[in-house]
């Protein structure tokens, strides 16, 4: 790719010969001469003095030394990074048509240009969008509908029903659509006496399955991960809003609305009817309790665990989750314990010492 079309489609400024061509983005340290350096960063600029590299991408107002004979300088970095790797993205996608070990049932109704790859199945009347991809060994139960543009990868389960936007990407052995956990005993059990009264107070006997009767909802641009799992409502849908980004083992549980452009990272497990907002942030191996609310554009901080709802624009951390500033005190707190143990028994050595003085006085 010429170095002026990168800068076209990054925005950014070129300084030198843009007709020079680069073959990959590579760190410094490990780039060519056909390569172009990242070096978006200050820990990366330095290494520019050293590299084999004759082109560059750096940050707006970086040193670029003098054996760098062309650069695109861009702001701000990171976002710059998406825009690159996409441009030099080429995933190994199936061509477009149905693979002969493929199996496409009556009534499904596949969009100009679709890709099946082998030994993947398409269930009775579902619908794809066009230029969509189902990888090999994927699945697309009857009656679901998937928009144009998406990217299905092997091993993914999508259900029944299930209700999928445009330029969608689910990530291998994702399940969508899978039945929700819920079940219930003709007497209360021990869940609920522990709920009503602290104490467990009841066994649970006779447990019924409360059937999964709903969907799954995914908005336009929304990303799974690979191995994560969303289940289908008990009645209406699980939803995920547009632009959504879902990270590897994830659980979404039934019932649950996640908003429009929310990061969820690795190992978030998020329980039934979770309501949670725009633009929130779940940090790993967060874990969100059922009828829980998080309000738009907070940040759930790593492993927090969140028993009651969170405010908007909230920053919560801990188990269970607290405000961070109350966290961090309370982390400060324990640090100070023992000196204030030591305080304690030093203090009471002294008031014993004070009273054996005073009972040995004469007339005490």
């Amino acid at each position: 790719m010429k170095l002026k079309e990168i800068a076209a489609a990054l925005d950014g400024a070129l300084v030198g010969d843009g007709e020079m061509t680069v073959d990959r983005p590579a760190h410094p340290a490990e780039a060519g001469p056909s390569d172009l350096a990242l070096a978006i960063d200050p820990a990366t600029v330095k290494l520019l003095a050293t590299t084999k590299a004759r082109v560059a991408l750096v940050a707006a107002g970086a040193d670029v030394p003098p054996a760098i004979v062309a650069h695109v300088s861009v702001r701000p970095g990171r976002y710059a990074l998406a825009a690159l790797t996409r441009l030099f993205d080429r995933p190994p996608l199936p061509a477009s048509g149905i693979h002969p070990t493929a199996v496409v049932e009556t009534g499904a109704s596949l969009g100009r240009d679709v890709a099946v790859g082998a030994l993947a199945w398409i269930g009775a009347d579902a619908r794809i969008g066009e230029r969509t991809v189902i990888m090999p060994q994927a699945s697309v139960g009857a009656g679901a509908r998937l928009g144009a543009d998406c990217v299905v990868h092997s091993g993914v389960r999508i259900g029944p029903g299930v209700v999928i936007g445009a330029r969608v990407i689910l990530h291998p052995n994702a399940v969508i659509g899978a039945d929700g956990f819920s079940f219930a005993t003709p007497e209360p059990g021990s869940i609920d006496t522990a709920r009503a009264t602290g104490k467990v107070s009841a066994a649970n006997v006779g447990i019924a399955k409360i059937h999964s009767l709903g969907t799954v909802i995914l908005g336009d641009d929304v990303e799974i991960g690979a191995n994560s799992t969303i289940d289908r409502a008990t009645i209406a849908a699980t939803r995920v809003g547009r632009g959504t980004k879902i990270d590897n083992l994830v659980m979404v549980a039934h019932n649950s609305t996640i908003g429009e452009n929310c990061l969820i990272a690795g190992q978030v497990g998020i329980s039934g009817s979770v309501s949670i907002g725009d633009r929130v942030v779940l940090a790993g191996q967060a874990g969100i309790a059922d009828h829980v609310r998080v309000g738009n554009d907070s940040i759930v901080m790593a492993a927090a665990a969140v028993g009651r709802d969170v405010p908007a624009r909230s920053m919560v951390c801990g188990l269970p989750a607290v405000p961070r500033d109350r966290f961090l005190e309370q982390v400060l707190n324990v640090a100070r314990l023992r000196s204030l143990v030591a305080t304690v028994s030093d203090l009471k050595t002294r008031v014993a010492a004070i009273e054996r003085t005073e009972s040995a006085r004469p007339g005490a």
